[in-house]
């Protein structure tokens, strides 16, 4: 795994996490990934999209961040980058696929954090997919 240095010489570290989703459908699975709909459901308290469809603002109380969509592979997987992130390199993505054995649906997560951030993104990330699982009845 390559590092990627930030312009405050900052060091972030890619990685990536999965999470089963039980009976939840790709179809489903899509909208909570890609959908401003389905994004405000778990990921942030409200989501809007320019007219373009390719700028996303999140909004999570007072605060708020864009980001825009720089990768789309429909009903597989979707990369962002926020407009605030200097380095271009750095993004996260969410990506769907089978698993061979049960069949069910994983989502995988790809994002960077700085290393001694890097535990706590994770945390963060798993709160968030509980609370999507939540809405979608799976567990």
């Amino acid at each position: 795994m390559s590092p990627i240095y930030c312009e405050a010489d900052m060091l972030k570290e890619k990685f990536h996490i999965e999470f089963v989703m039980g009976s939840a459908t790709q179809a489903s699975l899509w909208r909570m990934i890609s959908q401003i709909d389905g994004l405000s459901e778990w990921f942030a308290d409200e989501v809007s999209m320019s007219d373009d469809e390719n700028l996303y603002t999140f909004f999570w109380g007072k605060s708020d961040n864009q980001a825009e969509i720089i990768n789309v592979k429909p009903q597989q997987s979707i990369r962002f980058r926020w407009l605030d992130e200097d380095d271009e390199n750095v993004y996260f993505e969410f990506q769907l696929h089978k698993l061979e054995l049960s069949s069910e649906i994983a989502l995988q997560i790809t994002d960077f954090a700085e290393p001694n951030e890097k535990g706590d993104a994770i945390a963060l990330w798993e709160t968030q997919i509980d609370k999507m699982k939540r809405q979608l009845g799976v567990f």
